[in-house]
């Protein structure tokens, strides 16, 4: 065996590890929407609250990404993506037990801290553990973590009917502490990202003021509006498209929520083979805007809005890949690659939250017919962000050059002298 191969072979275990760290994450952000009614009806709770509790992981990574990022560059990848898995798992045994909206409210924004420690540590964490050669196959992994976690979890809903929420919460939170058992001696191996000890503040504004961060976030913030804005209200989607409801739509809405995955794999090869991310996004950008017009014609059979809903997701599950890929390239230093991930999340958390506000409002105003016009704002404003971010590339990728030959050039000087 080859000594890259030996070098490879131990590190993909830790890698699916992160993911399943990922995925389980996932579980929180999917958990909510499918227990809401059984919880309406447990703590009696009025659609306001309802609708709070469903909005707060959103909001919390809309404020709290780029901090979380910088605690990560700060205090280590592994250690955020440990105590980010005993914080989750803590919050959810501990709301199992809330009486009231306040005190599940509450322990649902502590959810949020913990679940973007994970998921801005955990690229940080492949990207170091990960061989070079497959970098791009790993962070295609990784991006697997939210469908496979949302639609398990969609399928796990069907349990409701016969398990109260509170067991429903309290199992999660166990398995997250079960899960911290497993992965914390498979880290060991692996020395944890060395802190960065600068000034929070004066890496707050180098991010601030660096192209990077922002533009990763926008296209995040694009995807996810656009995403969600389908996503958000598949289940209604298919009630109304294929005449189904209950056990049937859940497990449908499931599937085209796992399909997702398949952009992500799909992704990760094609970077690895060199295609040009930016044209990954135009294409996936482009597809996503004329599937939302098909998925939204009233005239088009209910099974080939479906199927349309397929490709949807599979169009969708590109650009996160690309993402995260971009991020080492994206970040002011490459010791902020923590802080320009929780840029990225923080703008697809606010997506997260304008995509189904404004596709309500929308709906609410001119009908399901407007929604299509959303998703062809968000793919042309994110067109206009990947073409920036090309530019971005590109005077990077001449500033390491440059940086290389002037390396070079210090170093054959060296030599010169030496022999003089």
């Amino acid at each position: 065996m080859s000594r890259a191969k030996r070098d490879d072979a131990p590190s993909w275990p830790t890698i699916f590890l992160l993911v399943g760290a990922g995925v389980i994450s996932a579980w929180q952000v999917g958990k909510m929407p499918v227990a809401l009614a059984s919880l309406q009806s447990d703590l009696a709770l009025d659609l306001a609250a309802a609708s709070w509790l469903l909005s707060a992981f959103a909001f919390v990574g809309a404020i709290a990404g780029a901090p979380i990022g910088v605690a990560v560059d700060r205090f280590g990848a592994k250690r955020m993506t440990i105590a980010g898995l005993l914080v989750q798992g803590i919050a959810s045994a501990v709301g199992a037990m809330a009486t009231d909206e306040i005190l599940l409210g509450t322990t649902r924004v502590v959810e949020g801290v913990g679940f973007l420690a994970v998921i801005v540590a955990a690229p940080a964490l492949i990207v170091s553990v990960a061989p070079p050669a497959n970098r791009e196959r790993a962070m295609a992994l990784w991006a697997t973590f939210m469908p496979a976690g949302m639609s398990s979890i969609m399928l796990a809903g069907a349990a409701l009917e016969n398990v109260s929420w509170r067991s429903f919460w309290l199992f999660i939170g166990v398995t997250h502490l079960a899960y911290v058992a497993t992965l914390v001696p498979a880290l060991r191996r692996h020395a944890d990202l060395p802190g960065d000890r600068r000034n929070v503040q004066q890496d707050m504004k180098l991010a601030i003021r660096s192209p990077g961060p922002w533009l990763l976030g926008g296209l995040f913030a694009a995807q996810a509006t656009a995403f969600f804005a389908v996503f958000g209200f598949l289940p209604s989607i298919l009630s109304e498209r294929l005449a189904i409801e209950g056990a049937a739509a859940a497990v449908l809405s499931a599937i085209a929520v796992a399909a997702s995955a398949v952009g992500n794999l799909v992704t990760g090869q094609l970077l690895g083979r060199g295609i040009a991310p930016s044209r990954l996004l135009l294409i996936s950008f482009a597809t996503l805007a004329c599937s939302a017009f098909g998925i939204f014609n009233g005239n088009l059979p209910g099974m080939m809005a479906y199927i349309l809903c397929i490709v949807f997701s599979i169009a969708g599950g590109v650009i996160p890949v690309v993402i995260f890929n971009a991020a080492p390239t994206s970040a002011p230093r490459p010791e902020l690659v923590g802080l320009t991930v929780g840029f990225a999340m923080q703008g697809n958390n606010v997506g997260l939250a304008l995509g189904p506000a404004a596709t309500g409002a929308l709906v609410s105003a001119f009908g399901w017919s407007a929604i299509p016009y959303l998703i062809l704002t968000a793919a042309i404003c994110a067109s206009v962000l990947t073409f920036a971010h090309s530019r971005l590339k590109f005077a990077w990728q001449r500033t390491v050059v440059a940086g290389q030959r002037a390396a070079r050039e210090t170093q054959t000087l060296k030599v010169r002298r030496q022999h003089a």
